[in-house]
């Protein structure tokens, strides 16, 4: 692809996400509704006129990367503790329902099999898929309506990463089944010792960044340090630990959430996030979606793919958060915050494809379910957060 023909296609994502995103905010939506809807536009799926490449591909991991960054940045760590046991068993339970939904819908479509075989193998890898939530739509939408460091927010942020962990943990063990080359104790130990490590180098980042900051407060190379660590930690983490590289972003504005300039950072991150990266990765949803080889039968499973995918989710994290205190009414927001699908459906999705688990039929039920989740999700989560303000109080 020539660089023309990239600026050409940057220029109709940037243009065509802001005037979608501003007629979204008309209608009293989040704009990332409209963002993902200009991507459906300009995509395949109407005007292709853009098409899904390599390079908005890597702009919108960039841009999934500083919404992270930015969402550590706003964390509330006192809230956070509070509601650190809450958001693990929300995790845990998140991810266990959708798992067996899953695996029980292939089995009741396509006939159950015994353990041990192929179609058994396969099931389960479906109710995988479903395991991660996609934090980056949710924390945006909370960000907008300002409801991020409220608990609800807290509980959701802190359940969603701690999602992805145990999803990819999932993930190792299900490909151990059928890759004799994925070692499931190894993985887990790289996740424990990425941990590990974070707290400790993350404290004594932490020391020498906020001594630093004291001397050169708002000053540009302060924002500029902060980027570096989070394209560190983001590569660090993927490269050599096996974690999503959103996490290592998530922990790096975690680490500099208590320092002086926060805030600072924060809104110098925003810009650009806001301006040029984040559209690219809501637009990029979805740029990806392509209808035209569907047939009947998947039109069929890809329906209940959908449906079982979003009710497990707020069935499991929502059932279980009244265990914790919450309201109900914070409960359904809890669930339906966990229901948004990405990247790492995607990822999940393609290690299927290319050790033969599953073929690519199935990408379109994965790609719907991102499409429909990250639509109704934002929407959802605005009608109950302005129906019930008072059960999200700020920490």
């Amino acid at each position: 692809m020539e660089t023309i023909d990239i600026f050409r296609d940057l220029a109709i994502i940037v243009v065509f996400a802001k005037f979608f995103g501003l007629v979204a905010r008309k209608l009293k939506a989040p704009m990332v509704v409209g963002e993902i809807i200009a991507g459906l536009v300009i995509g395949p799926c109407l005007l292709n006129i853009v098409q899904p490449t390599e390079f908005i591909s890597i702009m919108a991991e960039i841009g999934v990367v500083l919404i992270m960054f930015s969402a550590g940045l706003e964390t509330n760590l006192q809230e956070l503790k509070k509601s650190g046991l809450a958001a693990f068993v929300i995790a845990c339970i998140g991810v266990l329902v959708p798992l067996v939904g899953g695996s029980l819908l292939y089995m009741g479509m396509y006939g159950f099999a015994a353990v041990g075989t192929d179609e058994f193998f396969k099931a389960v890898f479906i109710g995988s898929i479903m395991t991660a939530t996609s934090v980056g739509i949710t924390v945006e939408v909370l960000k907008e309506m300002g409801h991020l460091n409220s608990r609800v927010g807290q509980t959701i942020l802190s359940a969603a990463i701690i999602d992805d962990i145990i999803g990819i943990i999932v993930l190792t063990f299900v490909l151990g089944f059928k890759d004799p080359d994925s070692n499931t104790l190894l993985v887990t130990g790289k996740i424990v010792l990425f941990l590990v490590l974070s707290v400790i180098l993350g404290y004594i980042f932490y020391k020498l960044f906020k001594r630093y900051d004291e001397k050169h407060s708002h000053t540009r190379r302060i924002p500029i340090i902060a980027i570096g660590l989070c394209l560190v930690m983001a590569f660090v983490a993927e490269k050599y630990f096996g974690i999503a590289d959103i996490t290592g972003a998530y922990i790096a504005g975690i680490i500099l959430c208590n320092t002086r300039d926060a805030e600072y950072i924060d809104r110098k991150v925003s810009i650009n996030g806001y301006m040029f990266f984040a559209p690219m990765f809501f637009v990029g949803i979805g740029l990806k979606t392509d209808f035209s080889n569907v047939d009947t039968s998947m039109i069929l499973f890809s329906v209940g793919f959908v449906a079982v995918a979003l009710l497990s989710k707020i069935i499991g994290c929502g059932l279980v958060s009244k265990c914790f205190g919450y309201k109900w009414t914070d409960c359904l927001k809890i669930g339906i915050g966990m229901m948004t699908r990405g990247e790492v459906a995607l990822i999940i999705t393609n290690k299927g494809l290319n050790l033969g688990i599953i073929d690519s039929s199935y990408f379109t039920a994965v790609i719907l379910l991102i499409i429909v989740s990250s639509i109704i999700t934002p929407v959802l989560l605005k009608l109950l957060f302005n129906k019930y303000p008072e059960s999200a109080e700020k920490a």
